[in-house]
C-alpha cells in the first residue's frame, strides 16, 4: 500500500503540464524503488508495536516453542573466525574474552583460526596463536577459492568432524558469552533450525564517520530485524556473522551453485539462508542488541568500497531467481537484497531527470503543495526504520537512560539525521557508479579490508568523489538555472554530492571525531556505561 500511495502521488506531482519523455522515465524510475521504500515501512511499523508493548520483543518473534534459556548446554560447538590478512591482535582479544566468558563449559567449545591469508601473512599470525594462552586450531588454504564462503565451506568439509553447530565470526566481530550460550540454546531446542542470526550492533567508535553512522543503524536495525522477524518468521535473514549454524544442515544444503558464466558468487549470506530454507530448514533471528557487535568501517573510502561490493555481489542474485531450490520466501529474500541495490541507480536518474526536466522548462508545471506532499511521505517512508528505532528511545524512559538523557539523545539524533541526507546522496551515486561497472563487467577487488582508524587526505578525497561532485553542481546548476525554488527543494536530499569532498575529509577528522567524543554527540550506551 505504500509503495502504490507514494506512486499514486508521484503520479499526481508528474501530471499537471503535460507528460513528456523526462516525466515518464521519472515515473518509472520511482515506480522501480516504491516496493523498498513499502518494505521500509513494512518492517518499521510492526517493528516498532512489538518493542513498545511486547514483554520480551526478541522473544516474542522467535519461532522457537517452549524455554530454552536455562537449558544445559549440550551441543558440541565450533568457534569459528574468518581471517584474510587481519591484525590478529584485536582478533584475539575478543576471542580471549569469550572463552574466558564459556570456560566452565569445557570441551563444548572450540576455538578455530581459518585462514585464508597470503603466504607472507602465514608466520605472523602462527605466531600469535602460538603466544595465545589458549587452544586454537588454525587452518590456512592456500588460495580464497570462493572468497569468504568458500572457506566456511571447506571448514565444514573438512575440520568439523565432532561438532554440531559453528559459531559464525567475522575478523572484527565481539560476541559475549551470554549472546553465544543463548544462540546455541536456541538451536538445542529447536532441531529443525538451521540457523539463527544475532542482531548485531556497532562498537563504540572513534571516528566520526562509524560514530554516527552506527548511531543510526542501531535504531533503525533494531525496529528493522523486529518487525521483519515477525512476518518472516523461520524464513529469516543471515548476514554472515554473529550466528549459529548447524554444520550437517549446512554442508548439505548451504553449498552455492555457479552463475551461468560458470563464476563464484561474490556475496554468500542470504544465499546460503535461502538454499536452507528451500531444503524445510528454518533461519531465524535473535533480535536483541545485548552481546552482539562488529566495527564498522573507519572512513569514508572503506564505507563506498564495501558498498560497491555488496552491490556487486548482490546483483549477481539476478541470475539465481529461477533457480530450483528455493522456497517463495527464499526468493523474496533475494529479491529484498537486489532492490537495496538497485535503487540507487534509479533515485540518480531521478536526480538528473529532474535536472533536465527543470531546464526544459518542467519546473514551473510541478504543483508545489502536492510536492511538499510527496516529499514527507517519501521522507518518512523511506527513513520509516530510524525514524521509528528514535521514537521508541524517546518514548521509553529506560532508553532514555540509556542514552544518557532525551535531551542528549534528540540531539545525536538529528545530528546523525543531517550526516545521514549528506551520506545518502554521495552513496547513491557511487552504487550506481559500481552498477556500471557491474554491467561492464568490471568487479570490485575483493581486497582484505581496513579496519584501523585513520584520517583521509584533500588529495584522496578529491581523486575519489570528483565525479560525485561534478554530477551534482551540474544538476543543481540546471536546477537553479530554472528555478531557485527547484534547487532549494532538492537540496536537503542531493546536497551532500555538492560537499562530498570536504565531508569525506571532516568525518574523519581526529579534531571533528574528538570534539563529538568530547560532547556525548552520538554516544551509545556502552560508551556512556563505559
Amino acid at each position: 500500500m505504500t509503495a502504490i500511495g507514494l506512486s499514486v502521488l508521484m503520479t499526481s506531482v508528474l501530471v499537471p503540464g503535460g507528460w513528456t519523455i523526462s516525466k515518464i522515465a521519472i515515473l518509472i524510475a520511482f515506480i522501480g524503488v516504491a516496493p523498498w521504500i513499502g518494505v521500509c515501512v513494512g518492517n518499521a511499523i510492526p517493528g516498532l508495536l512489538i518493542l513498545l508493548f511486547a514483554r520480551h520483543p526478541a522473544r516474542a518473534v522467535l519461532p522457537v516453542d517452549g524455554d530454552f534459556e536455562s537449558t544445559p548446554i549440550i551441543a558440541r560447538t565450533a568457534i569459528t573466525i574468518t581471517v584474510r590478512n587481519e591484525d590478529m591482535q584485536p582478533v584475539l582479544a575478543n576471542l580471549q574474552r569469550l572463552l574466558d566468558g564459556l570456560a566452565e563449559y569445557g570441551d563444548c567449545f572450540a576455538a578455530f583460526i581459518l585462514s585464508d591469508s597470503d603466504a607472507a601473512r602465514a608466520p605472523v599470525e602462527e605466531a600469535a596463536i602460538a603466544a595465545f594462552p589458549l587452544p586454537i586450531r588454525y587452518r590456512r588454504r592456500g588460495d580464497n577459492t570462493g572468497f569468504k564462503a568458500g572457506n566456511v565451506m571447506d571448514f565444514c568439509d573438512h575440520h568439523a568432524d565432532g561438532f554440531e553447530l559453528a559459531l559464525m565470526l567475522d575478523a572484527d566481530s565481539d560476541m559475549s558469552a551470554a549472546a553465544v550460550l543463548r544462540l546455541v540454546r536456541i538451536m538445542q531446542a529447536a532441531p529443525c533450525m538451521g540457523i539463527v542470526q544475532h542482531l548485531t550492533i556497532g562498537r563504540p567508535a572513534a571516528m566520526a564517520l562509524p560514530r554516527l553512522f552506527q548511531f543510526g543503524m542501531r535504531a533503525g536495525m533494531r525496529v528493522w530485524a523486529t518487525g521483519q522477524a515477525w512476518w518472516q518468521a523461520a524464513d529469516g535473514p543471515y548476514w554472515g556473522h554473529n550466528a549459529v549454524i548447524r554444520i550437517a544442515a549446512f554442508r548439505k544444503h548451504a553449498r552455492l551453485p555457479k552463475l551461468p558464466d560458470d563464476s563464484l558468487l561474490l556475496s554468500h549470506d542470504q544465499v546460503e539462508a535461502a538454499r536452507l530454507t528451500g531444503a524445510g530448514w528454518d533461519v531465524a533471528v535473535w533480535a536483541s542488541e545485548d552481546g552482539s557487535r562488529e566495527g564498522n568501517p573507519p572512513a569514508l573510502p572503506e564505507f563506498l568500497h564495501r558498498d560497491a561490493r555488496w552491490l556487486a555481489g548482490n546483483l549477481q542474485y539476478i541470475h539465481l531467481l529461477r533457480s530450483p531450490g528455493f522456497s517463495w520466501m527464499g526468493r523474496w529474500q533475494l529479491v529484498q537484497a537486489i532492490l537495496l541495490m538497485t535503487g540507487a541507480p534509479l533515485y540518480t536518474l531521478m536526480f538528473f531527470l529532474a535536472g533536465i526536466s527543470a531546464a526544459t522548462g518542467g519546473a514551473d508545471s510541478f504543483p508545489r503543495a502536492r510536492m511538499l506532499v510527496l516529499t514527507i511521505a517519501w521522507t518518512l517512508a523511506i527513513y520509516a526504520p530510524k525514524l521509528c528505532g528514535y521514537a521508541q528511545v524517546l518514548l521509553e524512559p529506560r532508553e532514555r537512560r540509556r542514552y544518557g538523557s532525551g535531551a542528549r539523545f534528540a540531539l545525536g539524533a538529528v545530528c546523525e539525521f543531517i550526516f545521514t541526507l549528506l551520506l545518502d546522496a554521495i552513496t547513491q551515486v557511487s552504487k550506481t557508479l559500481a552498477a556500471i561497472r557491474f554491467v561492464l563487467d568490471a568487479r570490485p577487488a575483493w581486497r582484505p579490508q581496513n579496519r584501523a582508524d585513520r584520517g583521509v587526505g584533500w588529495h584522496e578525497a578529491a581523486r575519489m568523489l570528483w565525479p560525485h561532485t561534478l554530477f551534482g553542481a551540474a544538476v543543481f546548476a540546471l536546477l537553479a538555472w530554472s528555478s531557485w525554488v527547484a534547487a532549494l527543494w532538492a537540496l536537503p536530499f542531493a546536497g551532500g554530492l555538492l560537499v562530498a569532498i570536504p565531508f569525506c575529509v571532516v568525518t574523519s577528522s581526529p579534531l571533528v571525531s574528538a570534539w563529538l567524543r568530547d560532547r556525548g554527540i552520538a554516544a551509545i550506551p556502552e560508551e556512556i556505561s563505559e
